[in-house]
């Protein structure tokens, strides 16, 4: 119980990635181009996409790497909780909201890191169709196969993250215009 009231020595850190990744599942590109609906449901998808990614390579580094992933992780849930509270959802409904977005999270988080571990573009692809698109049919949908092409150059990008970047050099979302 009194995790609650402690303060994370990396809150600065955790802040500052929280923003690079809401920054990079917010590019317009992915909008305008790549068919993600602009919406509180197209975003979260999204966002548990790339943030999948990021996270994926934090959990890999070195200790503290992990806690920063699972504070970060905390950190998105918390933005959660206001932003539902900010259009509106009443009290009682938000933990029931949250529920719902942590279970979404967490299932969309291993299809999605299976599919990064084996180099799987099919599989992300339909993953990305099926959650991102709510197309359950097929793979070989083409904005979720440039989505899923995306993901992977990201994931490479981040494969070289050093736990002493994190201090100091941002994460750098790849253009998605040039995939």
């Amino acid at each position: 119980m009194f995790r609650l009231f402690r303060r994370s020595s990396n809150k600065a850190l955790i802040d500052r990635l929280h923003c690079e990744i809401m920054a990079g599942a917010r590019q317009p590109e992915f909008f305008l181009r790549y068919g993600v609906a602009d919406t509180v449901e197209g975003r979260f998808e999204l966002l548990c996409l790339l943030a999948t990614v990021a996270l994926r390579r934090i959990e890999m580094l070195p200790p503290p790497g992990p806690e920063i992933a699972q504070e970060l992780t905390d950190s998105v849930f918390t933005h959660f909780d206001v932003a539902l509270r900010e259009i509106g959802v009443g009290d009682l409904t938000v933990p029931k909201k949250i529920k719902k977005m942590a279970q979404g999270w967490l299932g969309r988080g291993v299809v999605y890191r299976q599919a990064l571990v084996a180099r799987d573009e099919p599989a992300l692809s339909l993953a990305i169709a099926r959650n991102v698109f709510g197309d359950a049919n097929t793979a070989a949908d083409p904005a979720a196969t440039r989505l899923a092409r995306y993901a992977f150059e990201l994931d490479s990008a981040f494969s070289t993250l050093r736990l002493e970047d994190l201090g100091g050099v941002p994460l750098t979302f790849t253009d998605p215009a040039t995939v």
